[in-house]
């Protein structure tokens, strides 16, 4: 297969700038909703069934550190390995690879959990493109980006992983 560039990857599927650090676009959001009686009062309002996106950073992005209200999916599809820094409720810092060298203990699939603070940065030399599924489905209504004081305040003992991604 020939060698892409990340630009060229952005080009092709016409993926946008997201407000977490990194390019998107969204793939699919059902046309059948959960109405909002069904659902956990912190969502707020209805939500679609499921969502997935594209998701791509390159070598000069992060993904900072932010947390939604659904469990997230995040499927590898090419480009270099990810790392992903889970800040669990208790403040336990965990860092996952997603990706394809399992004799690495990369994995080719990574879920997070809801409220979970979450970053991710490439662990190589030119990009990720990677997938990201939500259920319910993501709205930027459930989509909360850290403020870095207030994270330093609740995990003081993570301060220099939370200044690297805020």
């Amino acid at each position: 297969m020939k060698q892409i560039h990340s630009q060229e990857v952005i080009e092709k599927l016409r993926l946008l700038p997201h407000p977490e650090g990194g390019y998107y676009k969204e793939l699919y959001r059902s046309h059948e909703e959960i109405d909002a009686v069904h659902l956990p009062t912190r969502y707020g309002g209805n939500r679609s069934f499921y969502t997935s996106i594209y998701f791509l950073l390159t070598k000069d992005d992060i993904s900072k550190f932010h947390k939604i209200q659904s469990d997230e999916i995040w499927h590898f599809y090419m480009g270099d390995p990810l790392e992903l820094y889970v800040i669990n409720r208790e403040g336990k810092l965990t860092i996952q690879k997603l990706g394809l060298d399992l004799n690495n203990d990369e994995k080719p699939q990574i879920m997070i959990k809801k409220d979970c603070w979450f970053a991710a940065k490439i662990s190589g030399e030119d990009y990720t493109l990677v997938g990201c599924s939500v259920s319910p489905g993501f709205d930027f209504n459930d989509f909360m980006l850290a403020k870095r004081e207030k994270l330093v305040d609740e995990y003081p003992h993570l301060r220099t992983i939370i200044e690297e991604f805020t």
